[in-house]
């Protein structure tokens, strides 16, 4: 054997180690994020209903994000495995429901789930391909019920104010786990409810306590809107 060719050998074995390191799990845990339409469209950005039309008044799949317990995380960690529809067809009418986009214009959501598997999926790959992404996605959002969780604490999406903390004791009766939770601020200055986060351990099993909640910009009390 030349040393060339044992040159560009050693390369090539060299290249493919560096490739499943760069695959390699490299987080700490997951946040599972569902968030309130109300709360997202009743804002001066606005929103449109995707082309299947108005979703039903419940929380909505944002997305299944790889955090580090420094509240860092990784993005866009594989450009070569972009999304692609054809592998997640039979998800399509379930994440209609779930996972819709509702931004402008109004759109099959396609763009929304692109973006999320493009920035955060390509991050979990050691764990979950593109089928078993979304597939989880939805089970972990049938796992976990937010807006039933509320409705029974007497938490309704009513344009009411209601108590940060009864909103965090009800979804952890509800869910099992203490959530996190952000607001959003509309037209009139109004601290809305929502996102909540909810925490999954490194293998996509299962609900975990969250190592570290984000900045969620709320007050003591905060309006949960109608849709």
């Amino acid at each position: 054997m030349s040393s060339c060719t044992r040159f560009v050998l050693i390369t090539l074995v060299i290249f493919q180690c560096l490739s499943l390191l760069c695959l390699a799990q490299d987080f700490d845990f997951f946040y599972f994020v569902q968030s309130w339409p109300g709360s997202y469209c009743d804002t001066g950005r606005s929103c449109c209903y995707p082309r299947a039309g108005k979703p039903s008044a419940d929380f909505k799949i944002h997305g299944l994000w790889p955090n580090y317990n420094d509240a860092t995380y990784p993005s866009n960690c594989d450009s070569s495995n972009p999304f692609d529809l054809t592998q997640i067809s039979d998800l399509v009418s379930s994440m209609q429901r779930n996972w819709p986009s509702l931004a402008c214009p109004g759109s099959d959501s396609t763009k929304f789930w692109a973006h999320e598997w493009n920035k955060h999926g390509t991050c979990a790959e050691s764990v979950l391909n593109q089928h078993g992404y979304f597939e989880t996605s939805l089970n972990l959002k049938s796992q976990a019920n937010i807006l039933q969780a509320l409705e029974t604490a007497g938490i309704n999406p009513d344009g009411s104010y209601y108590s940060l903390d009864k909103i965090k004791s009800a979804i952890e009766g509800g869910v099992g786990y203490s959530p996190g939770i952000t607001c959003n601020v509309d037209d009139s200055g109004n601290r809305q409810l929502y996102e909540v986060y909810l925490c999954v351990d490194s293998s996509a099993s299962g609900f975990i306590n969250c190592p570290i909640f984000p900045s969620g910009q709320c007050g003591s009390s905060v309006e949960f809107p109608k849709f």
